[in-house]
């Protein structure tokens, strides 16, 4: 995998989708992930303070950026918005 995530990680105003921008291929998009995959698939407790999402995703950080390249590659530029459905496979 060659993508990266850039260094500004953010959580949207209401809390529910942790924002960033991935470049993969020298394309550079908006990513998002949402708290339910948070939640199941990497280990981020229901109800859990901004820091801890933030902490979540980090901890996550190289199977979001998998999941986020693939999408990115098959998506030709447009927003990616990674749900649970994109892990339980």
């Amino acid at each position: 995998m060659d993508s990266t995530f850039a260094a500004d990680v953010n959580l949207s105003a209401d809390g529910k989708l942790v924002l960033v921008v991935i470049s993969a291929r020298n394309q550079s998009v908006q990513s998002s992930i949402n708290r339910e995959a948070l939640e199941r698939h990497f280990w981020l407790p229901a109800g859990a303070i901004d820091a801890r999402t933030l902490k979540a995703f980090a901890d996550g950080r190289r199977r979001i950026s998998a999941a986020a390249e693939r999408r990115t590659l098959r998506s030709a530029g447009v927003a990616v918005a990674l749900t649970a459905a994109e892990f339980a496979r």
